[in-house]
């Protein structure tokens, strides 16, 4: 399919999906209390963004997106070398990458909200720990999908073990850690915004906790779209970026 048609079908589908809403909101279900046309919800976004509320939401959430995100990423990247080259690392670390992997770790926020009050650290340590696992555990299979016998061809040229991991491991496993960021920003969001509905002073989980608390369908469906918007453009920014560093991964 080229480019242009598959595009052409992006756009069809969010405008159908979209008059099926209105179309859903209009006829189906019509009472504002229980769902908000679309038109509603784009009004509201609109006056959330005039009145500044989303704005310093907006803000609120992205300090903890980028600082939680950014621990994961360093933290994730290490644990995944550490384990794909040492066999020790990786025996004593896997049953517990395994077990936090497939925890519903989103009930833990009660408890980092505890330790670290309703402020930016206790959703800092919620993103790190939805996201830390997922990146560890692609960068390891990254790490080990590199060829042994070019590994074994760079010894044969006198290549020390540092020159061996920046100039062959690690670009084998690029498309791999790149695979665990872009399934990471969904955990991040998701991470923000279920810390802050357990306990915060603004952020987008405060708006939408607000909003159902007060049966506000427009402003609830305004933070959840604005979400999925964020969500969707950086997913696309990690596709460009595995175009731009790793060309030759779609080859």
């Amino acid at each position: 399919m080229s480019v242009s048609r598959r595009r052409a079908v992006k756009v069809l589908s969010i405008v159908a999906g979209i008059l099926l809403w209105e179309a859903i909101s209009r006829y189906v279900v019509t009472d504002n209390l229980f769902l908000a046309s679309p038109l509603q919800v784009a009004s509201e976004i609109v006056q959330l963004f005039l009145s500044g509320r989303m704005l310093h939401d907006l803000a609120v959430s992205s300090i903890e997106f980028v600082i939680g995100f950014g621990i994961a990423i360093v933290l994730g990247i290490a644990l995944g070398v550490l384990m794909a080259s040492n066999e020790t690392a990786k025996v004593a670390c896997e049953p517990w990458v395994q077990a936090f992997n497939a925890t519903p770790t989103v009930a833990l926020a009660p408890l980092f909200i505890l330790w670290a009050g309703v402020g930016i650290w206790s959703k800092v340590m919620m993103v790190v720990i939805v996201v830390v696992f997922t990146i560890s555990i692609n960068t390891e299979a990254g790490m080990r999908v590199t060829s042994p016998r070019l590994i074994e061809t760079f010894r044969s040229f006198g290549a020390t073990r540092r020159q061996i991991f920046l100039k062959l491991s690690l670009p084998s496993a690029l498309p791999f850690i790149l695979a665990g960021l872009k399934l990471g920003t969904a955990r991040a969001l998701i991470g923000v915004v279920v810390a802050e509905l357990f306990g915060a002073r603004a952020g987008l989980g405060n708006l939408i906790s607000e909003a159902a608390a007060d049966f506000n369908m427009a402003d609830l469906f305004a933070g959840v779209v604005v979400l999925a918007a964020i969500g969707i453009w950086l997913t696309a920014t990690f596709s460009w970026l595995e175009r731009r560093v790793v060309p030759w991964h779609g080859d």
